[in-house]
């Protein structure tokens, strides 16, 4: 049989049940496992058996629904955490430590951007953030002799610029690190990173994975391309022995396809604990089983209330990178044929006063911080998730006073329009 679609792999990937096992992924809620000796027990402290013995750092239920998110990649290994930002905490942190240096887009999630410029730095890691938009030479002039990594989103939250991601990833190589992509907004449905030259993906799975706003997440996959003896002086923690787990070389034991991953759960999930629950990788997994079929109405309502608003006269400028004329348009065609994503960010004309009294007169669009969920909701950034930055920092990442972020759910598109229109008729 030829590789699975993508619709398959969504409600049948990472779990295989044998005769007579459960149809559905069981949920493991328990915190240990019971050996019947302590050299079987040693043998999984010594990283030398595969199994389970606390669920701080791996438990049966997110193994099974990580790899069915590694499958949706394209990867070779995934885990799950206990949200987006613990993924992408963990994914930087598991090669940047103090001293080191991370090239950054500018265009990120106002909490990656807190995470990277405030918290990670206190821990001595410095970041340089560079425009999506800079060309190759400003791209490259951000290296460093310690740059560890390079880190973007596929379409911004809530900016909604889309990375050129070979562009990103040429640079990142030509320096010997690895490009870290966010895929939330886009999942794997519209696009996979690594056939572009990325080399980690993460996920908030709280978004369109789930779905249902039930259950915060975070996943991060490894494409298993980046060779990391090749690059061992810049990556001592995956190419030298860890005294932690008696002298293993992650490179040498676990090769290219497993050696990220390893050490992000024997390390990271160990020593920092960030698991996601059983319960709620149960929770994410239903959300997976329908992800592909909601991707696509999510995109055509978000079409299709872009096209609205761009009409309108109370509109100052409305960002989708699925709508013709927009900025991103033919990234997003070169990257994300079939669709982009259901959010959609406008600014209103008079300023934050009127966005935020727009928000207030929605009946179906509902405040919220959150996004990409089957109920539509918005927010206004400069209020919430961006609030921490400065007017410069704001402008950086595309986010204005004026902007709203508007997500749209699955209701039907012009239910979703007459609302619209009903609370700028109110402005």
């Amino acid at each position: 049989m030829s590789e699975l679609k993508m619709g398959t792999k969504c409600v049948q990937g990472g779990y295989t049940p044998g005769n007579g096992e459960p149809r559905q992924v069981p949920i493991i809620q328990s915190t240990t496992f019971k050996y019947a000796t302590s050299e079987d027990m040693g043998k999984l402290f010594d990283l030398e058996a595969s199994g389970y013995f606390y669920t701080r750092l791996q438990n049966p239920t997110n193994d099974t629904v990580a790899a069915k998110i590694a499958e949706l990649e394209g990867g070779s290994a995934a885990m799950l955490t206990s949200s987006g930002q613990a993924a992408n905490f963990f994914a930087v942190f598991n090669i940047a430590s103090c001293g080191d240096h991370v090239v950054a887009s500018s265009s990120i999630y106002g909490g990656t951007f807190n995470l990277f410029n405030v918290t990670m730095r206190k821990m001595g890691i410095d970041f340089t953030f560079v425009s999506p938009d800079c060309t190759p030479e400003e791209l490259n002039a951000a290296f460093k002799p310690n740059t560890k990594a390079v880190f973007g989103e596929t379409i911004a939250n809530p900016a909604l610029t889309v990375l050129d991601i070979e562009k990103f990833a040429k640079a990142a190589h030509e320096h010997g690190v690895p490009l870290i992509v966010d895929n939330t907004f886009a999942t794997p449905v519209n696009c996979r990173p690594f056939e572009w030259g990325a080399d980690i993906v993460t996920h908030s799975t709280t978004k369109y994975m789930d779905g249902h706003g039930a259950a915060v997440g975070g996943c991060i996959v490894d494409s298993g391309n980046f060779d990391w003896l090749a690059h061992a002086d810049k990556f001592p923690g995956l190419c030298t022995p860890d005294e932690s787990y008696h002298g293993i070389t992650y490179a040498e034991k676990f090769g290219m396809g497993g050696a990220f991953i390893t050490k992000a759960t024997a390390q990271m999930m160990r020593d920092l604990g960030s698991i996601q629950a059983p319960m709620n990788a149960f929770i994410l997994n239903l959300g997976l089983e329908s992800l592909h079929v909601r991707v696509k109405r999510h995109c055509e309502n978000g079409l299709a209330v872009a096209k609205f608003l761009s009409q309108h006269n109370k509109i100052e400028f409305v960002n989708y990178p699925g709508l013709p004329g927009d900025k991103y348009y033919d990234l997003a065609q070169k990257y994300m044929p079939d669709g982009t994503c259901g959010v959609v960010s406008f600014g209103m004309k008079g300023g934050r006063k009127a966005a935020e009294e727009f928000m207030k007169h929605l009946r179906l669009g509902a405040i919220e911080t959150h996004v990409a969920d089957a109920r539509t909701c918005c927010l206004h950034p400069a209020s919430a998730t961006h609030r921490q930055m400065n007017d410069e920092e704001l402008k950086a990442c595309g986010v204005f006073p004026n902007l709203v972020r508007y997500s749209c759910g699955l209701e039907d598109a012009q239910d979703l329009i007459d609302d619209i229109a009903q609370a700028l008729d109110k402005i």
